[in-house]
């Protein structure tokens, strides 16, 4: 990168009226501001002030960003964009998983539990195979401490209405054998709209006991004003969502259940059935959506009496969302934003394969969560508007119950004193 005249005017003036350690600071604080404004102006298609026919996009002032370097805390300005988002590429926000990656592959090795597989991806990455126990050491102290500050952070600074919950697998390494451990996450939508990540936790499996010591994990650190919790209908999960969040609806993932559906009738059907079952989520109203549900059930119970019943039962959880404002329904009847999540996670530790121990599946799972977190918190756009938020927000709100999806006539009230019933 060549830096322009301005730049260039602003840096020889620091090296004549600066001096120790302000000035290698404002050095490269001067240097990292210029890479920023030529990444951002490559994005644009066109510099400050600058008027070309290749501009897509348009500045809208900056924010700000401090950034810990060896030469100490500098302050940087992050240009904004009318349009679209902007991050650049040389504060490498997921260079925390990278270390974690780094370091469960090289405690793997270091341990003498490496494959083949594991060396070649150490050659593959470019790092020397003879690193020093105390180096792998020093590495996975640092990256603890931070995943376990994120892991363990208070939740009580805002409510959290909608919770998303679920889990993916991976392998790791247990008294010298091989096990599947369950990795289970817990995203939030805050009162705001704002989305953060609110906890997970590694298992030997998805029991109620386990679920429910995770779910009391988050509401001993503050997790609060949860309304709907969205997951799939694993047994474990269920049982303890109604024993830990008492009062909160429980909303069954549409395409899971959608999947079931589709398990009872035979292959030459499944198109057909798929496309009734969509037609229950395109109506505009809470009884539409009723309506529809019991004539799609009904259409189907003659040739398939299996997927009647299985409608029959499902249809509280699987239509909780139409309880809620309706610009929600489709961010909140799936658990489709954390499936995104666990696929970014499965990208990663499908890099390591087996991990050598627990503390190796938190080290980077919670690295990759830190990140995403950090991407969502500074990311001006909101998962949900503040407008609609509102809706959810007034002290005595009159609602329908999931269970009233099905009779219509069932109203719940929220107050904050049950002496004002």
């Amino acid at each position: 990168m060549t830096l322009d005249h301005s730049a260039v005017a602003e840096l020889l003036e620091a090296f004549r009226s600066a001096d120790g350690v302000d000035l290698v600071r404002e050095s490269v604080r001067m240097v990292m501001q210029e890479l920023i404004e030529t990444e951002a102006a490559t994005a644009i298609g066109a510099r400050r002030y600058e008027r070309t026919d290749e501009r897509v996009n348009e500045r809208n002032g900056h924010r700000p960003r401090l950034l810990s370097t060896q030469a100490g805390d500098i302050e940087l300005k992050i240009p904004k964009l009318r349009k679209g988002s902007f991050f650049p590429e040389i504060l490498a926000p997921r260079r925390r998983i990278d270390q974690a990656l780094y370091a469960v592959v090289m405690e793997a090795y270091v341990a003498g539990v490496s494959t083949r597989s594991v060396d070649d991806l150490v050659e593959a990455l470019g790092i020397s195979s003879g690193i020093s126990k105390s180096e792998v050491s020093r590495i996975c102290a640092g990256l603890d401490e931070s995943v376990e500050a994120f892991r363990n952070r208070p939740l009580g600074h805002i409510e959290f209405p909608y919770v998303f919950v679920d889990a993916t697998y991976v392998h790791c390494r247990e008294h010298h054998q091989v096990t599947s451990k369950a990795v289970v996450i817990a995203t939030g939508v805050a009162r705001d709209g704002s989305r953060e990540v609110l906890g997970c936790a590694v298992g030997d499996s998805e029991s109620e006991g386990f679920w429910t010591e995770f779910g009391r994990s988050l509401k001993a650190r503050g997790l609060g004003g949860v309304r709907l919790v969205i997951s799939d209908q694993h047994t474990g999960l269920v049982a303890a969502i109604g024993r830990v969040f008492q009062g909160a609806a429980h909303q069954r993932c549409k395409v899971h259940f959608a999947r079931n559906l589709l398990a009872t009738v035979p292959k030459e059907r499944k198109d057909i059935v798929a496309a009734a079952f969509r037609t229950i989520f395109v109506q505009a109203s809470t009884h539409d959506i009723s309506e529809q549900w019991d004539a799609v059930r009904d259409s189907l119970a003659g040739a398939h009496p299996k997927t009647a019943t299985l409608m029959d039962h499902a249809k509280p959880e699987v239509l909780a969302f139409a309880a809620f404002p309706k610009a929600h329904w489709q961010k909140i009847w799936s658990t489709n934003p954390l499936e995104r999540v666990n696929k970014e996670i499965k990208r990663r530790t499908n890099v390591v394969g087996i991990f050598p121990n627990e503390p190796a599946v938190y080290r980077l799972v919670g690295a990759i969560l830190s990140d995403l977190h950090d991407e969502w918190t500074v990311s001006d756009r909101r998962y949900l508007s503040e407008t609609s938020m509102a809706a959810l927000n007034p002290t005595c709100d009159t609602w329908v119950s999931p269970q009233s999806v099905e009779t219509s006539t069932m109203r719940r009230c929220h107050v904050r004193d049950p002496k004002e019933v």
